[in-house]
């Protein structure tokens, strides 16, 4: 028996044909670069004019990608974000290769993006309230969960604890990356985990799903937030619909694991357009941490002033907090019941 064996990896044809989108969707990754129509409605569409509508179609309202710097800029008051995580860069613990080299994917996506990483994030303010904001960007390698991605996530999350501010996650991804395997999987629990501290002091999380959020990222920190909020058209499930219908040998109903399909079976909390997005996200801020804050009317000396967190909503959301914490100790390993107790 030989004791080596040697495999050869050949290339075959092009890359694959990417989802067809559904009737007034798009792909998972659409973008209008270099193009004159809108590949959701056909119609004539200006690269300036689309800057300048936040990467929204003004003719039928698809959303297009928008790059994490614009994000950014978008929600975060200017001239408060204080990066956090920026000096940690990633490597190749396994020496992967595929058709390519990872370290060349690495190389190649941090000069097309200026990015180092598929997540950057930071301290800032958002409509006046110090906030923890991360966001995912797409275009660095689909927006894959590595080791440092991970790592940023959790930094962050213990920085928004620390200050107890409120989390707010942008969500960009196609999944755990592969050419890290294991590492990468890891990920998963690490970044759960990392929310342990937010929901001990009751501290806010929500997340923006925005096309595509799929795969390990969905199936971990995406969907554990306390409000999860999406932007229309969006791109939200484990796996894409063309891989789900090769397997099953099954079609899927039209729609399937897009936003809207998702806030009708109870996946999502909301759908909000991109140009509301930052007044939604204080507004549900406001409802999380007990109310709406008000400088109409200030308070008098002998005025009894009701803990923000003491009331009825806000103590709903930490009750089920404090259920989620369970499993969260578990991951830990602080569970301190004993096993033999059912």
């Amino acid at each position: 028996m030989a004791k080596y064996i040697t495999v050869q990896i050949t290339r075959k044809g092009g890359p694959s044909e990417p989802e067809a989108p559904p009737p007034g969707g798009a792909g998972t990754a659409d973008t209008a670069d270099g193009k004159d129509l809108c590949m959701s409605c056909g119609k004539p569409l200006a690269k300036e004019a689309l800057a300048a509508s936040l990467w929204v179609c003004p003719h039928c309202d698809h959303h297009y990608p928008m790059a994490s710097p614009e994000r950014i800029s978008l929600l975060a008051d200017e001239g408060t974000w204080r990066e956090i995580g920026a000096d940690l860069r990633p490597t190749d613990p396994l020496d992967f290769f595929d058709t390519r080299a990872y370290t060349e994917r690495l190389a190649e996506a941090q000069v097309q993006t200026g990015l180092s990483e598929a997540f950057v994030g930071g301290l800032c303010d958002l409509s006046g309230r110090p906030v923890a904001l991360g966001v995912m960007d797409f275009r660095f390698m689909g927006g894959s969960m590595g080791s440092v991605v991970g790592e940023r996530f959790a930094r962050l999350s213990a920085a928004a604890a620390r200050e107890s501010r409120p989390f707010v996650i942008v969500v960009a991804s196609g999944g755990a990356r592969m050419q890290e395997g294991i590492l990468s999987l890891m990920q998963m629990a690490k970044t759960v985990v990392a929310l342990d501290a937010l929901a001990a002091d009751t501290l806010p999380f929500v997340t923006v799903l925005t096309n595509p959020t799929t795969g390990g990222v969905l199936a971990s920190f995406a969907m554990l937030a306390d409000v999860a909020i999406a932007e229309p058209g969006a791109l939200l499930c484990f796996a894409g619909p063309r891989v789900i219908e090769q397997t099953t040998h099954e079609k899927l109903p039209e729609g399937f694991g897009r936003s809207e399909a998702n806030q009708a079976n109870g996946q999502i909390d909301m759908i909000v357009h991109r140009r509301h997005l930052k007044e939604m996200v204080t507004r549900v801020l406001d409802l999380l941490e007990g109310g709406v804050r008000t400088s109409v009317e200030p308070l008098g000396e002998d005025t009894e002033v009701v803990p923000r967190r003491s009331r009825p909503f806000a103590r709903a959301v930490a009750r089920a907090k404090e259920l989620a914490v369970a499993p969260r100790r578990w991951l830990r390993g602080r569970d301190t019941e004993d096993p033999g107790k059912s």
